[in-house]
């Protein structure tokens, strides 16, 4: 145990279970993992980005071994808010090598990204820079994930140009995909998506998109933190097409499901509480509810915590709790976001990730927290 006069009050660490090994699951569970920053980089850290190779490959390891697949370059990565395209295609190129030469699950993040929305910029132009992006994610051995575009969103005059793009990006992969629908509180600029701000009618033009390409499309991952919109989708998804749950506020009863289906999981929150996934999903296969919901619970506060508004900060978090985890050496990321939470927030992460017993070595966490603490004039 080790004890830190957090602002708001103390608290006393203690250690948590020592993640193992999943052992079959009758979930497909993706962990969107975030990227570790070379700290050491002579670069303008709000411009260029630079990583820790060997630390961000070590992670993906631990995601692996715990029985996790990786979603590579997605948004907890910092894609398009710190991670350009280039470093995004050599991570999903270094990602893909290590996760076939150990058999693992990976799909990587295929998107727009190298394109700046503009008003002059054309619907065939983002069916071109999709292309470009799908190819080469496919040339490296991942399948798809294919991203929600900003610059589709700024090109599209309605739904009929979003069923266009799709259709023909869909047409030209060689495996099936993952869509992604992110919602705009997760990325602003993608408001509207689908040629509608309001979800429900968004949703039916989505779901007409899968069903013109069903043979296409392995599943969705919805990001809208509504459970209601996600189970409504869900119930109407052509048959063989998975939904991946983004909900991280609800995830435990969406991956759970109910008696008309259940939810795959493509999940943010899966990078810190991956220990705590990998057990309550193996209670799950097991048929033992009633510890699928005990081990999962305490980390749903957690990660409504971590995930609360604006959303698009929650990176900060889930790199801080891998810092306190000791996965990396250092509170850094990319873009200097490690400044876009305040110090209560990361207080607070710090006693619900206690709740939840991620810190399996306390001492150790407590040690990293205070130099965060004291650079922000708080000994703890």
């Amino acid at each position: 145990m080790a004890s830190l006069t957090l602002p708001g009050g103390a608290v006393t660490l203690t250690a948590g279970p020592i993640p193992t090994a999943a052992d079959g699951w009758n979930r497909v569970a993706y962990a969107a993992a975030h990227v570790v920053a070379d700290p050491l980089a002579d670069n303008d850290p709000w411009i260029d980005s630079a990583v820790d190779w060997d630390r961000t490959l070590a992670f993906r390891d631990h995601l692996w071994s715990l029985g996790l697949g990786v979603a590579e370059a997605m948004d907890t990565a910092q894609r398009g808010m710190g991670l350009d395209w280039s470093t995004s295609l050599e991570l999903i190129q270094r990602s893909t090598a290590l996760a076939k030469a150990g058999g693992h699950l990976i799909a990587s993040g295929a998107g727009t990204d190298h394109l700046m929305p503009g008003p002059d910029v054309t619907v065939d132009d983002v069916i071109r820079a999709y292309e470009e992006q799908c190819e080469a994610v496919e040339a490296a051995g991942s399948r798809v994930i294919l991203m929600a575009s900003r610059a589709l969103v700024r090109a599209a005059r309605g739904a009929d140009d979003y069923a266009r793009v799709y259709e023909r990006v869909l047409g030209g992969l060689s495996q099936p995909a993952i869509l992604h629908w992110l919602g705009e509180m997760f990325d602003p600029s993608l408001e509207g998506y689908w040629g509608s701000t309001d979800h429900m009618v968004a949703m039916d033009t989505a779901l007409s998109v899968i069903e013109q390409s069903a043979d296409k499309v392995d599943g969705i991952k919805i990001s809208l933190l509504s459970a209601e919109k996600e189970i409504a989708m869900r119930r109407r998804l052509p048959d063989g097409v998975r939904m991946y749950t983004g909900d991280d506020f609800n995830y435990p009863d969406l991956i759970a499901g109910d008696e008309q289906g259940f939810s795959h999981a493509l999940l943010g929150i899966f990078d810190p509480i991956a220990g705590v996934a990998s057990r309550a999903l193996g209670q799950l296969r097991q048929g033992d509810l009633d510890g699928y919901h005990a081990t999962f619970g305490p980390s749903v506060p957690l990660s409504r915590h971590i995930f609360r508004a604006p959303t698009r900060f929650y990176k900060t978090g889930v790199v801080f709790l891998a810092y306190l985890c000791g996965h990396q050496d250092h509170f850094t990321m990319i873009g200097g976001q490690e400044s876009a939470r305040s110090t209560l927030h990361l207080a607070e992460i710090i006693r619900l990730a206690n709740a939840s017993g991620l810190f399996t070595d306390p001492d150790m966490a407590a040690a990293r927290a205070r130099p965060v603490f004291a650079t922000r004039g708080v000994e703890v």
